[in-house]
């Protein structure tokens, strides 16, 4: 039984991982400590897991607790400094995505990991979708020959896409924008689909639907004169998980979870497109929208024998399906239909299935389902290199950020 320590005290770090370990997966973990710079946020964990030790100093714990493994689930901002203090003392980590959030940290954590020996491992719960899964089949089982190009299409809806805006996430200094906290996803599934790694990368991004496009506007929702007439006005005191993880901890930290989505303070990109070129000559045609009515994806894969579509829905009249389907489409314009039936639990299945296979272990991995640093790096470093094209409006190339 492994000994496990966690560096941030946040939602994703109660429900992905404390919670489940604590109960489903007992008998092959051990909770020995919980940090965060909020008191009050980490003795939530502490209560749910059997009272577990709280630290206000991330040092002290490792010393005190000498875990096995550090689970890192701080803002994104922070997370190679965790990640290089817990190699160095002697820990395997494993982190939420993204790894970091630009190329310095990156390569810092690719330089600790090589210079202690010790392993990151980052937690890409997508792959683990069945869905998903399924199209990693496919490809490998070469049904679509030599891969040309992907195109790949992300929609955010105003209720999670306007999530961001209120969050930490609005500043590119903690989270490097979306093209890196949530792009690290599909960044990582073309790239695990395809086998290949980015070459050189060229991007545009924009802010026109949120930040300061209105003159009704207030510093947070709560305190907003504009409530009864704002379409994204949210109670925060009426929703009893954000109450009790935020605005119950307000006095020891500070932090704001209601922030104004139109405040002028805003400096990430709601919509985004960016163009990859892979090692083996694939190209990648992608696109975020953080502002759309429905939420879901769409992709369309083209090989020379033929072209394969596929699409999840997560909000809207087309999410309630209960069967996923994936075409492949021949040469001979015939098209044969894959049905996956959609999986129960989070992130459409993958959240249970990650968590097997890293905790527990007893799960084959032919498809590489299990994701390194350097997984981690490859798609963190395409979001950080489209940040660096619009900035600069130039191409990228993704392998030079790291020499």
């Amino acid at each position: 039984m492994k000994r496990y320590a966690f560096a941030g005290a946040s939602g994703r770090a109660r429900y992905m991982f404390a919670t489940p370990l604590f109960t489903e997966l007992k008998e092959y973990a051990e909770l020995v400590g919980v940090y965060d710079v909020s008191s009050a946020r980490a003795r939530l964990i502490s209560m749910e897991c059997g009272n577990i030790p709280v630290y206000d100093s991330f040092e002290r714990m490792l010393d005190e607790t000498r875990p096995d493994v550090v689970i890192v689930t701080t803002v994104d901002r922070f997370h190679h400094e965790y990640i290089i203090k817990a190699l160095e003392a002697g820990c395997d980590v494993i982190t939420e995505k993204p790894m970091t959030i630009d190329a310095q940290k990156c390569k810092a954590i690719l330089d600790a990991e090589r210079r202690t020996g010790k392993r990151v491992t980052v937690t890409f719960n997508y792959r683990f979708i069945p869905y998903v899964t399924k199209i990693k089949e496919l490809l490998k089982d070469g049904i679509l020959g030599e891969i040309l190009s992907v195109d790949f299409e992300w929609l955010l809806d105003t209720r999670h896409g306007a999530d961001y805006f209120r969050r930490w996430h609005r500043y590119m200094e903690n989270s490097g924008g979306l093209l890196v906290h949530k792009s690290t996803h599909h960044f990582d599934l073309v790239n695990w689909w395809l086998n290949e790694e980015p070459e050189e990368v060229y991007a545009f991004g924009t802010r026109r639907f949120y930040g300061p496009v209105r003159e009704k506007r207030g510093e947070r929702c709560l305190t907003c004169a504009y409530k009864k007439e704002c379409d994204f006005y949210w109670d925060i005191s009426k929703d009893e998980f954000a109450s009790e993880m935020y605005l119950n901890a307000e006095a020891d930290c500070g932090y704001i979870r209601d922030k104004c989505v139109f405040g002028e303070d805003i400096d990430i990109y709601d919509t985004m497109s960016v163009n990859v070129k892979y090692s083996r000559g694939a190209l990648l045609n992608y696109s975020l929208i953080a502002h759309s009515p429905y939420e879901g994806w769409r992709a369309a894969i083209n090989g020379t024998k033929g072209r394969i579509e596929a699409e999840e829905f997560h909000s809207g009249q087309r999410a309630e399906g209960k069967i996923q389907e994936i075409r492949f489409f021949d040469r001979r314009g015939d098209v044969v239909k894959y049905f996956i039936k959609k999986a129960e639990g989070g992130h459409g299945g993958g959240d249970e299935r990650l968590r097997r296979m890293i905790f527990v272990g007893d799960i084959p991995d032919p498809l590489g389902h299990q994701a390194t640093s350097w997984d981690g790096a490859m798609s963190i470093l395409v979001g950080a290199a489209a940040n660096i094209s619009i900035s600069e409006k130039r191409p990228v190339n993704v392998r030079e950020l790291i020499k």
